[in-house]
């Protein structure tokens, strides 16, 4: 295998632990709320609280460098559009069926539909933001601004108290240095990856050292498990909740690296390159199985969420192969050729 297919393949491994964990999150946190317990992967996701969300950002900008000199049109297809068109329409099928359908309240539905134009609908705020932060790291290299003078202000918007009440300003403040790292630390990152190889004991004494002091500081004083919610210890201090998530984004890349050793692992590669599939759709039947599951007397919170969180993860890739076997239904997971600039 060539070294440049040795690098996409930790890339989708390391999406493939993004989306896992991101699922895994949506699940606990539903079936906290529904049955107000607390099981074995709430704890998980306790402790992936400081890099869960900022690890997905910093990869979705490892290659920005490829793409951002190009003219507008050709960069804005890439970068803006192309998500743009997958929050619409899905955020378009989430709330008709939630607020439509299940909840017969079609007016709703209208008046949801012209927020999600500015206001990130749902678990979709994400591709939304991908959206919002390309669009920014584009404008900013147009008027050149030094990339560092960039990320130290970025760094200080995620450790300021920004609370506008706005979700899309507040979740810029939050993220955005995220995505602006992937882009400024590719390199050091891609080098990482390539140390890593090379170096196996180091690299897990190193992940050995990082995992017990993220352990320490997410369930430090201050610490308290919620079943929706949890509340981080002194890892969710201003500053220190940085640090926390572009070390463990560094240890989610070191870990993905390790993992293209290991040829049983391939289905997370697999599952990260079709990342954003399962992301756009993977709500839908998570609430449904959930549903149904606790109706049935699946009411046991660790096993409600990986059963749970099974379902929300397979149903997308299944839907993806009956679309690609029947060719029809493509635009749900492929942009047509009128959604490109």
């Amino acid at each position: 295998m060539s070294a440049s297919a040795k690098r996409l393949d930790w890339v989708d491994i390391a999406k493939g632990l993004s989306i896992f964990l991101v699922v895994m999150m949506y699940a606990a946190a539903s079936v906290g709320e529904d049955t107000g317990g607390v099981g074995a992967l709430h704890w998980v996701i306790a402790y992936a609280t400081p890099f869960r969300m900022p690890e997905f950002f910093l990869i979705s900008g490892l290659f920005l460098s490829q793409v951002i000199d190009r003219p507008w049109r050709a960069y804005a297809d890439r970068r803006v559009v192309h998500y743009l068109y997958f929050y619409a329409l899905w955020a378009l099928i989430h709330i008709i069926f939630k607020v439509g359908l299940l909840a017969t309240d079609p007016v709703g539905a209208i008046q949801q539909l012209a927020w999600a134009v500015i206001q990130p609908y749902g678990v979709l705020w994400f591709i939304y933001m991908l959206a919002v932060v390309s669009a920014a790291a584009k404008l900013l290299a147009d008027l050149r601004v030094p990339v560092w003078a960039v990320f130290g202000l970025a760094a200080i918007l995620q450790m300021a108290p920004i609370h506008t009440g706005s979700y899309l300003v507040d979740q810029f403040a939050e993220y955005f240095v995220f995505f602006y790292a992937g882009f400024v630390l590719a390199p050091q990152l891609f080098r990482l990856a390539e140390w890593t190889a090379d170096h196996l004991p180091l690299a897990l004494v190193g992940l050995a050292i990082w995992a017990i002091i993220n352990a320490a500081l997410v369930f430090s004083p201050g610490f308290a498990m919620h079943p929706i919610h949890p509340v981080m210890g002194y890892a969710g201090l201003p500053g220190l909740h940085l640090v926390l998530a572009l070390a463990g984004s560094a240890a989610i890349c070191v870990i993905a690296a390790l993992l293209t050793r290991l040829p049983w692992m391939d289905w997370l590669r697999r599952l990260g390159s079709k990342s954003l599939i399962v992301y756009v759709a993977f709500v839908l039947p998570m609430g449904l199985a959930r549903t149904i599951l606790i109706k049935l007397g699946l009411d046991e919170p660790t096993a409600l969420t990986l059963v749970t969180m099974a379902i929300a993860i397979a149903a997308p890739l299944i839907l993806y192969w009956i679309v690609q076997r029947i060719s029809f239904g493509q635009f749900l997971f492929e942009r047509p050729a009128w959604a490109h600039l």
